[in-house]
């Protein structure tokens, strides 16, 4: 006996039928809208932005639009988030704990755990799918970076995309950062784009104010009252530091005098706004080890100009993304929009020291951390200090720059101490102050970043359900401090927040905070933990732990229930587990054989093919011609096989440095080209170059493209958006192949002595040797 599943198709319904229309009363559903004049909200959120980095922040940077939004609006001086991105984003857009949503790390890991499982649950609604739900329009551009890394190619089932996730229209980039010259895979809604060249005057951070600025306009156009959601999710200002040429030009010998002169004067405005309370003490110059910052009048005239030249980028990018926002309130208000518009603008966490103590020219060289790296690599190169900041220059700033952007507090993106986790925040919605909910003004209270999400749905006038699509949804850690923006003397919503990053850890509790500066490898114990009142001592000078034991013990322990109840271990130790991948990706280093015609394969989908072991790449040619063979990356490192004025050539990309290689004249007709790599101890490859059996080249063996190098992915036919070679680029742009190519093979081998297998076991056997 079967049962039927046919659903009849009156039930419910609330009018009348009748045999023809003339004995029926029609009926139509309720249209979802918010209740009243429900307030558009825009999210700006920035990449790794310090305390101190706009102007209603300290900073010598003109921002007026920030500034005039902050004089109307409230800032928000003791605002905490994650201090890495894709925990912070996590946090931010689903208002729980990012190990309960699975981002314990950035989304570039995949260790096999459920903290760092790095896909949202369907029981975690995100604010989008919230907002939607209630009859918002939602819109994401910029920088999503909440999709793994593995799972952010054209194949993938698209689960974690900003579509599944709550919004109507995406435009960015799914990775963690990118050229904003070139970016290096662009996605229209779930779509890659597939792009040969950009404009000359292209840039990434105006392109995704175009994009916003036309999702709303279209929405006007068709909606008059629909309010929407804007994420506005810039990839500035992190890494590579890239900005326009007359945006530098505005800047030049600003910082000439350096970063400790600099960190003066932004803590005096500090101090002179009442960002900070009287009393409070700028701490000395970072001086950790592997942390530390030296003095700027130690340093040589020349390192002086060099390094006042990456500011001056820096603060460029700083001023473009206020001009972007600036354009972007202009179209609201042409539209009679901005003044019932919530814009939250912040950033992700803290400035960064990752471009080391000298900063570099070469930045997927000195992103690489390889516990294998040998004594002859080099983590610069040289450039002409015109090209710094441009498209031809990956770079970053020396961290005395990321010091100065999280004046006045210490230490830098990744860590637990204040320069990690507190960063601007500004708030605006004019309408909503005419009408009493926000006072404007500065607010000192603790709030936390899973408070966004709360905080704007009460703004909105909605309750976060308990259940959604049939699902019951995981309660939230986030508390609304939409009290706090209505009135200065109401109490932080918050008391309370555990926090961990990479083994970095802190525990606040109503005004005083437990912290740790892990070194790997050391042991989790109590010893390690230093203690603030940041009250009085925002800045975490003065350690109490020694003088107050008994609170050192109980926060300690509620660090640990919180890590239990939150899902924080496992915690990273020298096994080297964060660079396990799920063994499914095995798959991955099968034979490729790629045809005429398709899209660019995406940056690591490429990876898994040549990264740290030997690989032979076969071209198949029918019919010799001039142009692109294969090419595989970027200015930032890369290889292209090529053919010019008859000639097969290698250009390699050395994170910058750039090695050519002539293999001499290709003779009209069909060929088989074989380039074969062999990885070598020290990270290096030995390439040979054959054409039909016979060697026609072997160049002096090179460091191996490790790390997020090569950057941008596999293409034949064409070297698509950054070139591998700048002077090829000049001569040919993307130079198509003009012959007849029948397909690319890649051929991964063995993995080389510094494999990731290999490496793991080093590490634990550092790690055994330690203990």
């Amino acid at each position: 006996m079967t049962t039927s599943t046919r659903r009849d198709p009156y039930e419910g319904f609330p009018g009348r039928i009748g045999r023809t229309f003339a004995e029926s009363e029609p009926a139509w559903p309720a249209s979802r809208t918010p209740g009243g004049r429900a307030p558009n909200i825009v999210v700006v959120l920035v990449d790794d932005m310090g305390y101190s980095d706009i102007a209603p922040f300290g900073s010598e940077i003109a921002t007026p639009t920030l500034t005039a939004l902050a004089e109307d609006g409230v800032l928000l001086s003791n605002y905490h988030t994650m201090p890495l991105c894709s925990p912070a984003r996590a946090a931010l857009l689903t208002g729980l704990n990012p190990h309960r949503v699975g981002y314990a790390m950035v989304a570039n890991s995949d260790p096999g755990f459920p903290g760092y499982g790095m896909e949202i649950a369907d029981d975690i609604p995100t604010l989008a799918e919230l907002l939607h739900d209630s009859g918002y329009a939602t819109y994401a551009v910029g920088k999503w970076h909440l999709v793994r890394d593995s799972a952010s190619n054209a194949a993938d089932d698209r689960e974690n995309w900003p579509l599944r996730k709550g919004f109507d229209q995406y435009y960015g980039v799914l990775e963690g950062l990118t050229s904003l010259f070139h970016p290096h895979q662009l996605v229209r809604d779930n779509s890659p784009l597939d792009i040969d060249e950009f404009a000359d005057d292209y840039y990434y951070t105006d392109d995704i104010t175009d994009q916003a600025i036309s999702m709303v306009k279209s929405l006007r156009a068709h909606d008059p009252d629909k309010p929407f959601f804007l994420y506005l999710a810039h990839n500035a200002v992190h890494g590579p530091l890239q900005a326009k040429a007359e945006d530098i030009d505005r800047h030049r010998g600003r910082y000439d005098e350096g970063w400790d002169v600099l960190r003066e004067r932004r803590f005096a405005a500090q101090l002179a706004t009442g960002l900070l309370p009287p009393g409070t003490g700028l701490p000395d110059r970072n001086s950790e080890a592997g942390l530390d910052v030296p003095a700027w009048a130690s340093l040589t005239k020349e390192q002086q100009k060099l390094y006042a030249r990456y500011m001056e980028v820096y603060a460029a990018l700083v001023d473009n993304i206020d001009q972007n926002l600036g354009r972007l309130t202009e179209t609201l208000d042409a539209l009679g929009e901005l003044d019932n518009t919530i814009i939250v603008f912040t950033s992700d966490n803290g400035g960064t020291g990752e471009g080391g103590a000298e900063g570099t020219r070469s930045y997927f060289s000195r992103f690489v951390h390889h516990p294998a790296l040998p004594g002859d690599w080099t983590p610069d190169v040289d450039r002409d200090p015109e090209l710094i900041g441009g498209p031809r220059s990956l770079v970053h700033y020396p961290r005395g720059w990321g010091m100065a952007s999280n004046t006045p507090f210490r230490l830098y993106k990744g860590h637990t101490y204040a320069g990690g986790v507190r960063v601007p925040f500004v708030l605006s919605w004019p309408k909503g102050a005419r009408e009493g909910q926000l006072a404007p003004g500065l607010r000192t209270q603790y709030q936390y970043v899973t408070d966004i999400a709360p905080t704007l749905l009460r703004l909105a006038g909605l309750e976060r359900p308990a259940g959604r699509r049939g699902v019951t949804l995981q309660e939230p850690d986030g508390v609304g401090f939409a009290p706090v923006l209505a009135d200065a003397d109401h109490a932080s919503t918050h008391p309370e927040q555990y926090c961990e990053m990479t083994g970095n850890r802190s525990y606040y509790r109503d005004g005083h905070k437990l912290v740790t500066l892990h070194r790997p490898g050391t042991p989790y114990d109590d010893s390690e933990w230093a203690l603030y009142d940041i009250r009085t001592d925002p800045t975490e000078i003065h350690d109490l732990a020694a003088e107050r034991p008994a609170l050192v013990k109980e926060l300690a322990a509620a660090w640990e229930d919180a890590a239990l109840r939150n899902g924080v271990f496992p915690l990273p130790d020298l096994s080297g587990a964060l660079a396990r991948r799920n063994p499914a990706e095995q798959r991955l280093a099968r034979p490729l054989t790629l045809l005429p015609g398709t899209p660019e394969l995406e940056r690591y989908r490429s990876s898994r093919l040549v990264a740290l072991r030997s690989f032979e790449i076969a071209v198949a040619i029918d019919e010799t011609g001039e142009g692109v063979l294969v090419s595989h990356g970027d200015q930032g490192g890369g290889y292209v096989l090529y053919v010019e004025e008859g000639r097969l050539r290698l250009a390699y990309n050395e994170y910058g440095v750039l090695h050519e290689t002539d293999a001499g004249p290709l003779a009209p007709g069909g060929h088989a080209v074989v380039l074969a790599a062999t990885a070598e101890q020290g990270l290096r490859w030995s390439f040979t170059l054959s054409v039909d059996d016979e060697v026609r080249a072997t160049p002096r063996s090179v460091h191996q493209l490790i790390g997020m190098a090569p950057f941008q992915g596999i293409s034949i036919g064409i070297d698509r958006k950054s070139p591998v070679s700048w002077p090829l680029f000049e001569r040919h742009r993307s130079f198509r192949y003009g012959g007849r190519l029948r397909s690319v093979t890649y051929r991964p081998g063995p993995p080389g002595p510094d494999s990731p297998e290999a490496v793991a076991g080093a590490l634990r056997e550092a790690a055994a040797a330690f203990e």
